[in-house]
Formats: structure tokens, C-alpha cells, sequence
């Protein structure tokens, strides 16, 4: 048996690695490269292997960056079924037909801008040597309709009129649809089959709803190899969802070849209990300033768990009252994926809110933002309240024309409370703000460009770390430690360079064997 590392490989996206055994070829996870737009678009669409070669998938959760290239995988004839735990299915109904819009939609108005670059240095038809560059208005009428909406029809029949390149979406709708037919919901700790010689048991990942370290046995020459793969782990005793497993199955403790991630591998969080007076601390502040918070949060998982902990505070009378808004389709759709799945809950939750007949993530102040004209008008609330909206890098969505309207008022907050990619929108606010507040924030604020214009970034930011659905360093090492698991070797995956070689250093000095494979390296197992 051997297994290859293709994806989220000194890096934390992508994450893709592929298990082959003499009859099987296993997938774990197909995730989507986020970063730079034409260095990511690239690498989404270079697919390794043949994707008819590969018999199954095993789906560790459902967030994009693992879950978010299996369409691709199946409008190019991958015709194998997809694994994973029933809450994570339900998840992927959402988040993979989110994906596909914003692919469409990012394809269309690349394509737009295609065609009006190419339009305004020609000549427009009887119009003599004048510039179209100089009758944008016409150009305009020509490729929107009802005044902003881009006119798709007419913009792809002038790229193909005019051979010109054009951008197509990785994949649309309808091929995301068709994935979801492959998917194939599990509960955890129940054995199931992946292919000929393989099976495999989800355990709790404690990172989001749904999220699973997978246990995969393969029968070879005899003997069972088993390889442990541990998707994101979570932190320990975080609201609403159980901890990352400690106690495995006897049959399952003996493991030749652990897959693990490395987020945080050279990192530590705030601890948990301080999450709750962290948060009661900037809300306070910024509302005393009379400003808003704005939350750029991940609509699955993080989205949620603001609500669980902003739910408290309200109760408990700890901070001002002020209305709270999801401005998120998605994460409106995921909260209701959340309220079908209890049995995932941990004991907190339940006694703290399900006993008491109250919904975790619903209170009196709470607001679900459903269409774009409500989203418009909230951008120009000037009473202090707090707005939760995707995307949760700042890449894309509602949240940044929140940002539009704040960014350049010191009043306002902007809260990170998830990890930031490199590249990202969110990691350049995150740096920026952080160093110009380490200044004093003295002289002229640093610029952020933005939907096509600089903004000053007077704002202030502030990170808290506690909301990280990664465990960090300690915490890895505890799930290492504590659970009962035998590991013979650990392959250390998902984490930025520096991150994944710190702690494969940390774990040999811990005693455990690591190494952090390169993309697109093998490693036997032997039988």
C-alpha cells in the first residue's frame, strides 16, 4: 500500500491524499487551493490522476478547502461514492452549491471585463475613428441589463464572435448537484465498507459539525495495515460540538501511518474560558465608541458558535444588548443543518440550552439577513450592533461592502476570529491593523484595496484566537498523548511550511516518528 500527498501539503488548502492498495484508490478529501485567484484557479484545475481510477472518497468535513473539488471530480467522470458523517452531507447540500455560484459568478464578470476591455479599444460601427473608450455608457448598455445586471447571453456570444479567452467556472450548479448524489452519510464509530479490501470508522474530529478523524484499515498479503487520518482536529471544551476523540475501539489503536494536521503547529490559543470575557471585552469597548462590530466568519461552524456565545452574554446580562445580524445566506441555511443534529451536541449544550426548550443559536436580538436590499440598507446602520458575515477570509460575500462603509471609521471593530490564510483580504487586514496598531497607531493609516478602490484602515482590528476551530500545538500534542492509540509513524500535513516542520519537530522531540512529506510524494507501507 502507498500513499501519496497531493493537496494541503505545506500549505493549508487543498487538501487531497490518495491511498492505493492492489484493487483500491482511495481519495481522502478533495478540497479546494484558496489564495491568489489565478495561482489558485491553476491548481484547481490540475488534477493529478485520472479521476475514473479512483474507486471512493473519504470526506473528513465539509468545509471547501477539503470538500470543495469533488464536483470537478465528478464532471470529470469520477463515478466512485463519496463517505462521510450524515451532518457533513447534509453541509455539503449547501456549501458545495454555494461554491458553484460563486464560481459562476466570478466567471461571469471576469468574462465581463473581458469583453469590455476588448470593446473599449476598438472602434464602435459608425462611429468614425472615436474610441469607444470614450462612450463606456454604450458599453455599459450593451453588456448589463436593468441597469447592473451583467447580461451573460450577450457577453459569451461576443467572446465567442471575437475568439476571445474567456474564463469558465471550475464547475456550475448543475455539476455540483450531481455530486452530491455520490455522497453517503455514516454515523461515527460504525464500520463501514470503502472498497474491496478497505473499510473505514469515523471518530469525532471536535473541529466542526460533522468533522471526522477516519480510521481506514486495508487488508494486504495477510495482515491489516491501518491508516489514521485525522482531518482538522479540534480545541477541547469548546461550546456545541463533543472533543476530539481520545478513546478508540481496541480493534482500531494500532495505527502504521498517521495523517495529521498542523494548523497551528507551532502555535497556542488564548485559552477556552477566556473566550467568552475576550469577546464581552471588545464588544464593550466598541460599543462605548458607539460602533459596530464587524465578523468576517466562516458560515459553517464559526458562524454558529458566535451565536452560542453571544446567546450567553445576552443572558447573562454581561454586555449591551444590541441587535446582531447574519448577513449570510449560507450560514442561515447551516444554522438550520446545526438544529437538525443534536445527537452531535455535547452535554454543555444541551443542559445550557436544549433542557431549557432554547435554540443555541437563536435569541430576541437575533436577525437572519435574507435578501441584498436588506444587506444595503444594514450597511448604512449607524446605531451600534454587530454584523457576522461570510466570507470568513474576506475573499468574496456580503462582508465586504461591511467593510466598505467601516473600514475608514476608528469607531468601528473588525473582529478576526478564524484563520487567514496567506493572500488572503483577511490576512492583509489582519497584518496591516495589527502593525498599526503596534505603532500607536500614529501617522496616516495603511491603505486596503478592495472591491477596485483603497480604503484607509482606521478601524480597529483586534484577533481573537480562542474561536480557532484548530487545536493548536498543545492541544495536537494532547490527542496524541491521551488517546489510546499505538502510532508507529505520523505524516505531518496541512499547515504553511514553517508551521508543518516545527511540529514534526515538536513530535520527534515528543518521541513519536514524523516527517512532512513534499507535494506530490509517496510513502510505502508495507505488509
Amino acid at each position: 500500500m502507498k500513499i501519496t500527498f497531493y493537496g494541503a501539503v505545506r500549505e493549508v488548502t487543498g487538501s487531497m491524499h490518495l491511498i492505493s492498495t492492489g484493487t483500491d484508490r482511495i481519495l481522502l478529501d478533495c478540497g479546494m487551493f484558496q489564495g491568489r485567484r489565478k495561482e489558485a484557479a491553476e491548481k484547481n484545475r490540475l488534477l493529478p490522476f485520472d479521476p475514473q481510477t479512483i474507486t471512493n472518497i473519504v470526506l473528513s468535513h465539509a468545509h471547501i478547502d477539503h470538500s470543495g473539488r469533488i464536483p470537478f471530480l465528478t464532471k470529470n467522470n469520477f463515478n466512485g461514492r463519496t463517505f462521510c458523517v450524515r451532518a457533513t452531507a447534509n453541509a455539503c447540500e449547501y456549501l458545495l452549491m454555494d461554491s458553484a455560484h460563486i464560481q459562476e459568478s466570478d466567471a461571469d464578470y471576469l468574462n465581463y471585463k473581458i469583453v469590455r476591455n476588448f470593446l473599449s479599444s476598438k472602434t464602435m460601427p459608425g462611429s468614425g475613428n472615436k474610441k469607444v473608450s470614450k462612450t463606456s455608457k454604450n458599453i455599459k448598455k450593451l453588456l448589463k441589463t436593468q441597469g447592473h445586471k451583467l447580461n451573460t447571453e450577450k457577453i459569451n456570444e461576443l467572446i465567442g464572435e471575437h475568439r476571445l479567452e474567456g474564463v469558465q467556472s471550475l464547475y456550475t450548479s448543475e455539476d455540483a448537484e450531481a455530486a452530491l448524489d455520490s455522497f453517503e452519510g455514516y454515523p461515527y464509530r460504525h464500520p463501514f465498507v470503502i472498497g474491496e479490501n478497505a473499510t473505514c470508522t469515523f471518530y469525532e474530529a471536535g473541529h466542526i459539525l460533522g468533522s471526522a478523524v477516519s480510521l481506514i484499515k486495508v487488508r494486504e498479503n495477510d495482515r491489516t495495515l491501518t491508516v489514521c487520518y485525522t482531518g482538522d482536529l479540534g480545541r477541547f471544551d469548546k461550546p456545541i460540538i463533543k472533543n476530539p476523540v481520545l478513546n478508540f475501539e481496541e480493534t482500531d489503536r494500532e495505527v502504521d501511518l498517521m495523517i495529521m494536521e498542523s494548523t497551528y503547529g507551532d502555535r497556542l490559543h488564548a485559552p477556552v474560558k477566556d473566550l467568552k470575557p475576550q469577546l464581552k471585552k471588545v464588544l464593550t469597548e466598541t460599543f462605548d465608541r458607539g460602533g459596530t462590530v464587524i465578523i468576517p466568519s466562516f458560515a459553517f461552524g464559526r458562524t454558529q458558535e458566535l451565536l452560542y456565545v453571544l446567546h450567553e452574554l445576552y443572558d447573562e446580562g454581561d454586555v449591551h444588548r444590541v441587535p446582531v445580524y447574519v448577513d449570510s445566506p449560507l450560514a442561515t441555511n447551516i444554522t438550520r443543518v446545526f438544529g437538525e443534529h443534536p445527537e452531535v451536541y455535547d452535554k454543555e449544550t444541551h443542559e445550557t440550552f436544549l433542557e431549557k426548550g432554547k435554540n443555541p443559536f437563536s435569541f430576541g436580538q437575533v436577525h437572519f439577513v435574507g435578501s441584498v436590499a436588506e444587506s444595503m440598507a444594514l450597511n448604512r446602520e449607524e446605531k451600534p450592533h454587530i454584523v457576522i458575515s461570510a466570507s470568513g477570509m474576506c475573499e468574496a460575500g456580503r462582508v465586504l461592502h461591511h467593510l466598505r462603509h467601516k473600514i475608514h471609521n476608528p469607531r468601528h471593530t473588525i473582529l478576526i476570529v478564524g484563520f487567514m490564510a496567506q493572500n488572503t483580504l483577511g490576512r492583509r487586514i489582519l497584518d496591516l491593523g495589527t502593525n498599526y496598531a503596534t505603532s500607536g497607531r500614529q501617522g496616516p493609516p495603511p491603505l486596503v484595496k478592495f472591491l477596485n478602490k483603497e480604503y484607509p484602515l482606521k478601524a480597529v482590528v483586534v484577533q481573537l484566537g480562542g474561536f480557532s476551530a484548530h487545536g493548536d500545538r498543545h492541544e495536537m500534542i494532547r490527542f496524541l498523548k491521551e488517546s489510546n492509540l499505538r502510532v508507529k509513524k505520523i505524516a505531518v500535513v496541512h499547515g504553511e511550511e514553517d508551521q508543518s516542520l516545527a511540529f514534526a519537530k515538536h513530535l520527534e522531540n515528543e518521541g513519536f516518528s514524523a516527517m512532512v512529506p513534499k507535494p506530490g510524494e509517496t510513502i510505502h507501507l508495507t505488509a
